[in-house]
Order: C-alpha cells, then sequence, then structure tokens
C-alpha cells in the first residue's frame, strides 16, 4: 500500500483519506488565514463606514457661539429660535437680561425647538399650556407670540434683571423641576450677549450650500416683526442702516442665525463679512459700521 510523505498508510481507493497530523494543521492554518481575513475585512469595512459617520456628522450643518471666553454649539434650528427671541426682547426695548432668561428657560423646556408635544398639553418653545391661560395652541406654536407672552409675565416681576435664574424663570413658568433652567443659563447667556450684539462676530455658522432662497421681501418683513428693524429691499438682497454698532452686529447675527432658513448667503457687517461658502471660518476681517447687508442666492 503505498504511504504518504509520514510513513502513514493513505486511505484505499474509494475510501477517505485520513487526516494525518501536518494536513491537520495546514488545514486549521488555511482557516485560520481566512478568518483573520475576513475579519481584517470587516474591521477596515467598519472603521470605514464609522470614519464616514464622523466625517459626515463633521459636516452637518452647526452655529458656534463665542462669548465671554465660553464657546457653545447648536444646530440651525436652535439658533435661529434663539435669535428670534432675542429680536423680540430687543423690539421691546429689554435688556440682554431678559433674552438670556428666556433662552435659559426654551432650552430647558424644549431645547429651544417649536415642538407641538409636551407635559400634558404644553407646547411650542417654552411649553406653554393653554389650560393655564397662555393662549391656543395656535398662538403658542408661534414663536413670536410665545415669546412675547413669556415677556409679558417676565417684566411683572420686579428685579427679574438681578434674580436668581431658577427664582425668575420658576415664577414665569410654574415649573415642577425648578432647578433644572440653572443647568442652561451658560448657554442662554452666551446666545444672547451674541444675538443683542455684544460679542461681534461671535456667531458663524458652517451650512451646506443653498438650494433655494426667500424673497428679501419676506426677509426683510421677518426681521422688522421680530426686531422692530426696518431695511430696504432690492432683486439681492436687503440692507439695514443700523442705530449704532451694536444693533448693526444683532441685525448681522440674526441673518446667520436664520441664514438656513431662507438662504442667505453671505451677511456684511461694514466691512466684516460672513460667507456660506466659506463653511465654519467665521467673520473676515475689516471694519465694522452700522449699515448690514444681507445677501440671497
Amino acid at each position: 500500500m503505498p504511504t504518504d510523505r509520514t510513513g502513514l498508510a493513505l486511505a484505499e481507493s474509494g475510501r477517505t483519506r485520513p487526516v494525518t497530523g501536518s494536513r491537520r494543521g495546514a488545514r486549521h492554518r488555511r482557516r485560520g488565514r481566512l478568518v483573520l481575513l475576513l475579519v481584517a475585512a470587516f474591521v477596515a469595512g467598519a472603521g470605514w463606514l464609522g470614519g464616514s459617520a464622523l466625517l459626515a456628522s463633521m459636516r452637518s450643518p452647526v452655529c458656534t457661539i463665542q462669548a465671554g471666553g465660553m464657546t457653545e454649539t447648536f444646530d440651525p434650528e436652535q439658533t435661529a429660535n434663539a435669535a428670534l427671541i432675542t429680536a423680540v426682547a430687543i423690539k421691546r426695548d429689554l435688556p440682554a437680561r431678559a433674552a438670556t432668561i428666556a433662552i435659559t428657560t426654551a432650552y430647558q423646556e424644549s431645547k429651544i425647538r417649536n415642538i407641538r408635544f409636551g407635559d400634558r398639553d404644553s407646547l411650542g418653545i417654552f411649553q406653554q399650556r393653554p389650560s393655564q391661560g397662555w393662549g391656543t395652541p395656535e398662538q403658542i406654536l408661534d414663536p413670536v407670540y410665545a415669546t412675547n407672552r413669556f415677556y409679558d409675565e417676565l417684566v411683572k416681576l420686579k428685579g427679574y434683571e438681578q434674580a436668581d435664574i431658577t427664582t425668575i424663570a420658576q415664577q414665569v413658568q410654574r415649573s415642577a423641576y425648578p432647578e433644572a433652567y440653572r443647568d442652561h443659563e451658560g448657554q442662554g447667556r452666551v446666545l444672547a450677549s451674541t444675538l443683542s450684539g455684544w460679542s461681534p462676530a461671535g456667531l458663524t455658522c458652517r451650512l451646506d450650500p443653498a438650494t433655494s432662497h426667500a424673497a428679501p421681501s419676506e426677509v426683510a418683513a421677518a426681521l422688522h416683526t421680530q426686531m422692530g428693524v426696518s431695511a430696504t429691499t432690492d432683486s439681492h438682497g436687503l440692507t439695514v442702516q443700523a442705530r449704532d454698532e451694536r444693533q448693526a452686529w444683532a441685525v448681522g447675527h440674526w441673518a446667520v442665525a436664520w441664514a438656513q432658513t431662507y438662504g442667505i448667503t453671505r451677511v456684511a457687517v461694514g466691512d466684516r463679512v460672513w460667507d456660506r461658502a466659506a463653511g465654519g471660518d467665521g467673520w473676515s476681517d475689516g471694519t465694522a459700521t452700522t449699515t448690514v447687508r444681507v445677501s440671497l442666492g
């Protein structure tokens, strides 16, 4: 009977060949290499997918606020709603502290989103309840109305400008979790300071390219409704002559905050420019003046 190189008898014709120690080891090694290659391919694929997800998240639209040594990031919806809350405070000639209180409250109640649900019948940015006299559901879901109603109650409280935020927000909202407001005061302060114009060039947004844009008259009407500031329009955008540089920055930041919604592509405060195409590079160098130019399309 023939033998293999190990001296062990080979199986007879038609019978299963016995697996020798060397062949068994070789087969195991081949399987090991195959498993190793499959694992390596899986890890590489998972790494590629993970890296792609990470890159996608890094490219997602985001707005960055910098003021007083603090940096916070928000998505465009949150930033636009915070700009609206601040603009209404400006229109009512309220101090930036009022906007801080309102934004902090909105952050705790809804993450600064105009949501259509909540605890029991709570609705909107401030989670106001129709059953508690805040207005009809339709009114509460109008952010301008809801913000004005919040300020209506806030200004009734003597000394709110210096009051502890938990105390004052609770007196307005009557929340079941009053201590939670304190957790978001930092975000509220940074947003209010920047959006009210006290922190020049403090807001920048990295957005996707604009695929459409609103009519300049629509943007001018929103600015007037929210902030009480008038603008002149032409076919490409709108121009504001602010009363001072702080108001100019408030208008400029408002426009950047609403850039995703309205398709705004460029905002200039004097010679300082935020350009949508530049990503998150921020404002260019230059001299700020009281002239604000907002470009669309």
